[in-house]
């Protein structure tokens, strides 16, 4: 492993590579190591003098949060605003994690904000940044140097806690709240709830699109009087009976309902319209601030793209990736591949983390794949692939299992089988995905 002394740090020639394996030795517990918190971002945050000059729309969640902010950002950028986009976590590279103007921003670009995040980080006292809190500093340093006129912030891990939560929104979005993360945020959703509803702001809109929102996020709401907006209360969608092609989005706005018929958006799925529902109520509510036109609104729905959300490649045999890893996501998923038509055979490729709910994930597959090849995810969170090939056996899920040392080798041996009629399924993990990824350059 490289390593780089305080000297080198300030180097112009440092590479993207050499700054990411620095950011893994600033805390004990690497780029896998989760520690809560907002005081060492607080403290980095005001050495670097970061100010708030344009509206943050902040996104949480269990299940959503990606597409949400895709649906936000593709929208927002349409109707000519210089938008600024940080999600997490990527799948190829880490440049995915900070957009400008929906593209990855460049090397250079983030090499000199974690150089000034380093800077201040040193003479704040040598904080011992997360690798997730290192990289949220450096990504607000990124949009405050392009000059962004709406920053879109994705919630890594809960809310209350999350690194992002130190930035004042201006409209929050929680999308759903389902088990996840138990180990952190609490062992069911009224404990998830009230941690998620942190970002929440006193008398700034707070939306919600989960359908059954728990107690503990209304309670909190209340408590701190922020403008709640609920999904089916104060925003909603309904299909079109009469046109298929076609969903209706609602929303109470200063006292008037609105309506509009909007074509369906291009990322596939049901549960996309939840999403792109909660995301036309949020830019509902900032529209005084950040006025957008049914043209970008329509264009940008239709247009947005996300990879590994319930992702189909071109081509046969069919290939789908859906990064889904909790029971709730791979639900969706498993209704998504009910509504995708007949297949002679499914292959399952699968690799998950083992602070997951593992068999609780894997469940609503049961009795739809005629293959399993389980991966072995490497890295302390990992899972084996004898470990989760006991799951699919303890689950009597059905299928033959086959083990593999990686995603890729479970992708090149799941392709070698198939055949033209059939489909294979790649999903787990964001780690399953880009290593199903990596074995289909052609693709």
């Amino acid at each position: 492993m490289l390593l780089l002394d305080p000297g080198q740090l300030a180097a112009n020639d440092l590479t993207i590579n050499d700054w990411l394996v620095h950011l893994e030795t600033l805390h004990p517990k690497g780029q896998a190591g989760i520690e809560l918190g907002l005081d060492r971002v607080r403290q980095v945050k005001a050495a670097l003098g970061q100010a708030q000059p344009c509206p943050v729309i902040m996104v949480g969640g269990t299940n959503g949060k990606g597409s949400t902010c895709a649906y936000l950002e593709n929208i927002i950028m349409r109707a000519g605003y210089r938008v600024g986009c940080y999600t997490s976590p990527h799948l190829l590279a880490y440049n995915e994690r900070v957009h400008l103007n929906g593209k990855p921003a460049g090397d250079d670009q983030l090499c000199a904000a974690f150089a000034r995040v380093e800077a201040a980080r040193q003479a704040a006292g040598n904080v011992a940044l997360t690798y997730f809190e290192f990289g949220t500093l450096a990504a607000w340093e990124v949009f405050a140097a392009a000059g962004v006129e709406v920053a879109i912030l994705e919630v890594g891990l809960g809310g209350r806690l999350d690194a992002v939560n130190v930035y004042d929104s201006d409209v929050s979005i929680v999308t759903t709240v389902a088990l996840d993360h138990t180990d952190w945020l609490g062992p069911d959703r009224e404990s998830i709830g009230f941690e998620k509803a942190g970002i929440f702001r006193a008398g700034r809109p707070a939306l919600c699109a989960d359908p059954a929102p728990p107690q503990s996020l209304l309670d909190h709401a209340a408590a701190i009087t922020a403008d709640l907006r609920l999904l089916g209360r104060d925003f909603g969608f309904t299909r079109d009976a009469e046109n298929r092609l076609q969903w209706r989005w609602w929303c109470r706005s200063d006292g008037r309902l609105l309506r509009r018929s909007l074509a369906w958006p291009a990322l596939r799925g049901t549960a996309q319209l939840a999403n792109a529902t909660v995301a036309l109520a949020a830019l509902e509510a900032l529209g005084d601030r950040l006025p957008v036109t049914m043209q970008a609104i329509r264009t940008g729905l239709i247009e947005t793209e996300l990879p590994g959300r319930f992702q189909v490649l071109p081509g046969r045999p069919a290939i789908v990736l859906d990064v889904g890893h909790n029971p709730q996501a791979v639900r969706v998923l498993a209704d998504n591949l009910a509504g995708m038509g007949f297949f002679d055979r499914t292959y399952a490729v699968v690799g998950m983390l083992a602070d997951k709910d593992i068999a609780g994930a894997l469940a609503p597959l049961a009795g739809r794949v005629d293959c399993w090849h389980v991966a072995t995810l490497a890295g302390p969170r990992g899972t084996s692939a004898l470990a989760l090939a006991q799951v699919i056996a303890d689950g009597r899920l059905g299928g033959e299992v086959r083990c593999h040392e990686s995603p890729r080798a479970a992708m090149q041996a799941a392709r070698g089988l198939a055949a033209e009629s059939d489909r294979i399924v790649a999903f787990g993990s964001f780690y399953t995905v880009a290593g199903a990824l990596a074995a289909l350059p052609s693709r």
